[in-house]
Formats: structure tokens, sequence, C-alpha cells
């Protein structure tokens, strides 16, 4: 395989680092080559993390804070309408919850505290103790707060922004060609409307997919690139974790060389922007984790929506252990 005329991944970096588009031949090329040049990838994506974020790695921490209950179709998720799985389900935690969650967020050295609910979109009720509560986080951590709430009109991001909200989450999830296969009650033009109401108000973009669900490498890049031309400034990559009693649970497509290749594909693609390795990590990546940080500069600390994480203190070693140091709220290091 070796003897397959392969892209010089440097030239790609170059390109990256210019800021110049590399081509779809070219991407297509980073998902398919053999892993005997998987470090050579790195390597070649390391250089363009490097530049933009030299050997700092952001924490954030997750907290699910209404689950369940999802008029939504995804088939991914264990919380949506047709999902059988066996998960706790409630209505928004009380405001005394979500503090200590953002106060546990502060002890493990996160920068950003992300607030995600389960649903359509907020009813107004939800919608007042979130932003009460968002204002009470900002006066009492030293935190970035992100929120995930579904779909958001103009109005509701602009509440957010005056709220305080650094950070909205909204995931594109998949390619618009894919999106059909993966929900029906929304569409993809549903959720870049939300993205632009966020942008509108003056909130800094998160949105970024799902990988394993079925897509093609084709899907794959046309996922990047629509972040890409969306300008996100945050893009978590998630690896799909196939759910007992969801339609994808049968799914077992990924191993860790796909996913490192996929981060690699990212950084290519989306040069300056935060990648953060997000849900699956610890399943798909499993012993090679640290190799995950040369692509990308983030990752989650803590549990995930309905799925466990990685010891915290396991985190920090491996950021520590492989030359990584953290990134505070403002962006200078700290210490692991």
């Amino acid at each position: 395989m070796l003897s397959v005329d392969w892209p010089n991944w440097n030239h790609l970096a170059e390109c990256a680092l210019v800021g110049k588009q590399i081509t779809r031949r070219e991407a297509l090329a980073v998902l398919r080559a053999p892993d005997e040049l998987l470090l050579d990838q790195l390597a070649a994506a390391y250089r363009v993390r490097r530049h933009y974020w030299d050997n700092r790695v952001r924490l954030h921490f997750l907290l699910n804070a209404q689950s369940g209950l999802c008029p939504e179709d995804c088939h991914y998720c264990s919380q949506s309408k047709i999902s059988t799985a066996a998960i706790a389900k409630y209505p928004l935690l009380a405001k005394e919850k979500i503090l200590e969650a953002a106060g546990r967020a502060a002890e493990l050295q996160a920068g950003t505290f992300c607030l995600v609910i389960s649903g359509r979109s907020p009813n107004e009720k939800v919608f007042s103790n979130i932003l009460d509560t968002v204002q009470t986080i900002k006066a009492n951590y030293r935190l970035k707060v992100c929120t995930c709430l579904g779909l958001l009109n103009q109005e509701q991001t602009h509440r957010l922004a005056a709220a305080g909200v650094d950070r909205v989450n909204h995931n594109l999830n998949t390619s618009e060609n894919y999106h059909p296969q993966i929900c029906s009650t929304h569409s993809f033009e549903d959720r870049t409307t939300t993205i632009e109401h966020v942008r509108a108000a003056g909130i800094t973009t998160c949105s970024g997919g799902i990988i394993g669900m079925g897509e093609s490498d084709d899907d794959v890049i046309d996922l990047a690139l629509a972040l890409r031309q969306l300008e996100i400034t945050s893009v978590p990559v998630n690896f799909l974790i196939p759910i007992p009693g969801t339609p994808l649970e049968q799914l077992q497509e990924l191993d860790p060389r796909r996913c490192l290749r996929v981060l690699c594909l990212f950084r290519f693609l989306l040069p300056s922007q935060e990648i953060r390795i997000a849900g699956g990590r610890e399943v798909h990546l499993r012993s090679l984790q640290p190799l995950g940080l040369y692509p990308a500069n983030s990752i989650f600390i803590g549990d995930y929506l309905t799925t466990p994480g990685q010891a915290a203190a396991a985190d920090l070693a491996m950021i520590r252990d492989a030359g990584f140091v953290l990134e505070g709220p403002d962006g200078s290091p700290m210490t692991a």
C-alpha cells in the first residue's frame, strides 16, 4: 500500500497554515490512507494545531441539565422519542444542582461549563430559569458558559447574549445529504438557521458532528466543509456510541485509527478552530487517546449526556504525560 502515490501530508499542513482549502481528493486520501502513514498524518496535523494552539488543551465540563422526554427522532440519541434506552429522565434540574455542577467544573480546572437540555426548543419557563442560572454562574465562577438548548429563534439568542452566555452549541451532526437518514423531525436547514441566529447575536458558535453513523467518507468531508463555510469557532467531534435501544445500536464502524484520521482531516480543513474530542473518545480511541491531542486541542472532562467518561484524574494525567498543558478561561496556560 505504501507504493500508492499518497499526498505529502506536510503539503496539506502548509495549505492549512496559509488558509488554502485542500482538495476533495486530498481530503479523501486523509481518510483512506493506510495505517503505516498514520503517524506522518498526525505529525502534519500537529504542525497546524501547534501554530494556532501551541501545546495547550482546553477542558470543557458538560452537564445534562434536562434529560429524555424529547419529541425529536434523532436515531443516535438515547433521549429521543423513538429510543427505548434505559436512561434517567428528568425535567430541568434545580438551580442549586446546576450551580453545584458549575463548582465541580471550576474544581477540575475546566475553562467552559456546558449546560445541555433535551428537547426541540425550551419553553419560556425553562428558558427564563436558564438565563437566571447563567447569570449566577458568571457572577460566582471564573468559567465560560456554553448552552445547548435545541432550536433557537432570534429573540432567544439575543436574550442569551444579554445574560452573559459565551457560546451556544448546536451540532450539524452529519452532512446535509445524510441528515434525512438520521432525523426526520427537523431539517439540516433548521440547524444552520439556529447557528446563524447565534452568530447574529454576537455569541461564539459551537457546532460539530457525530462520526460512525453509517455516513460515507464524502459525508464526513461535507460536514467539515459545512462547518468551515459557517465559520464555526468551536467544533466538537463525537464518535458514535451505539446505545442499546436506539436505531443505530448495531453500528460498529469505528476503530482508533479511523478516529485519528478523521481528527486529522478536521484539523486540515478547520485549521484555526478549537477542535474538541467529544463523546465516544474513551470508547473508540481507547489506548490511543493521547494521540488525539495532536490534531485536537480540547476535550470534555467528566461524563457526557447519558454515558460516563474517563475519570478526571486519568484525563489530567494523560494531558500531562503527553507534554501538554491546560488552558485557562482567558487562554493562558495552566498547570495540569
